[in-house]
């Protein structure tokens, strides 16, 4: 399994505990503050693997803004 799709997993499972209303106030906000944190690390991810992808452009191909 890559880092990407442990992350997703991760924010999966944590989203669902939220979505199942079994948690308390404290727990929710806990999984509120995880999901948060796997969120930017799943943005973090994503970015490096956009800059990887670029620059492996072959020359000559222009980029769009």
């Amino acid at each position: 399994m890559t880092a990407l799709e442990s992350l997703i997993e991760q924010l999966e499972e944590t989203a669902a505990r939220l979505r199942a209303g079994d948690l308390g106030a404290d727990d929710a906000a806990a999984a509120v503050e995880r999901c948060a944190e796997l969120a930017s690390q799943l943005g973090g991810e994503l970015d490096a693997r956009a800059r990887a992808a670029s620059a492996e452009e072959p020359p000559g191909q222009e980029k769009l803004l």
